[in-house]
């Protein structure tokens, strides 16, 4: 298996190094096509050619490669058809271990032990509310989530083997139409993992030393939540959207740290696609912004 096909079963690497290699082996000529692309190949080893559209690389590199890609996997699942099943259930849920194991119907013991397994293959990492920056006691009935270690493994699992049978035999439709339903969704969640490598750059003089997000039982409350070495608060919401960010998303932004007992030292908003003339008034010290372009950070195109 000299010529695997997925870098993280010899080597893992964090998810800004997975961005810069692909960068810089792909080329993509700006940050949207990257992010797009990386998205979904982010972790597979094969160049992709970032001109061609993002379905025709699909099909070339994933889906007519579905046999020897398969191996790989099977490698790290150990053929475990409950651990497919229960990543799987990951992969199109809400990453909650709870409602992945109520999914594939297994028992919290075996798919505990799964996921254990997985997080220690290096597939899976184990993510917990951040509830410790917040004035709320520790409410032990949030579920913990998870997260893959690599975009390609998330796509591997929502939008390949839960339809293997198809595909194994040459029908692509489905697989693709499910990804067109799912794309803005998996392209939302990359965004907002690759904004908080953003953030770890930005304050490298006075490193993150906690980052995460917090959600209860309700849903997501705040996706960026983090405090420095030097004791300072950051709170912050990421937008993968069209439209430009406007004041109401720091005013709900605000309310819900009020609501958690927050009170943070900065405010971070990041955008795919700016932000409102109101909110450029407002940057300061206490209200920085961000767009797709601070992915230069993790990597130069």
């Amino acid at each position: 298996m000299k010529d695997n096909e997925i870098e993280y079963i010899y080597n893992t690497k964090s998810l800004k190094e997975q961005f810069d290699m692909f960068c810089k082996r792909n080329k993509p000529v700006n940050y949207e096509i990257a992010l797009e692309f990386f998205s979904v190949f982010g972790g597979l080893n094969r160049d992709i050619d970032c001109s061609k559209s993002l379905e025709s690389q699909i099909e070339i590199h994933i889906l007519k490669r579905y046999r020897y890609i398969r191996n790989d996997i099977s490698f790290i699942t150990k053929g475990n058809d409950d651990a497919h099943k229960i990543l799987s259930g990951l992969a199109l849920g809400d990453r909650r271990t709870n409602s992945a194991f109520k999914r594939c119907k297994v028992s919290f013991d075996d798919g505990i032990d799964i996921v254990d397994d997985q997080c220690g293959l290096d597939m899976l990492k184990l993510e917990k509310t951040l509830s410790r920056l917040t004035g709320i006691e520790k409410d032990m009935s949030i579920s913990e989530k998870l997260i893959f270690t690599t975009p390609f493994a998330h796509f591997w699992f929502a939008f390949v083997s839960p339809i293997f049978k198809g595909i194994r035999d040459g029908e692509f439709k489905e697989s693709l139409e499910n990804f067109a339903n799912k794309k803005q969704d998996i392209i939302t969640f990359v965004f907002e993992q690759l904004c908080h490598e953003v953030l770890k750059e930005v304050y490298k003089d006075d490193e993150v030393k906690i980052l995460g997000r917090y959600w209860d039982n309700s849903g997501d409350i705040i996706n960026l939540l983090g405090k420095t070495k030097s004791g300072k608060i950051i709170a912050g919401s990421i937008k993968y959207t069209n439209a430009k960010v406007k004041k109401p998303i720091l005013s709900e932004l605000k309310e819900n740290c009020k609501k958690l007992e927050i009170i943070p030292n900065t405010y971070v908003l990041f955008s795919k696609n700016g932000f409102s003339t109101e909110l450029k008034g407002a940057k300061s010290d206490t209200l920085k912004l961000f767009t797709l372009k601070h992915l230069k950070l993790l990597s130069s195109i």
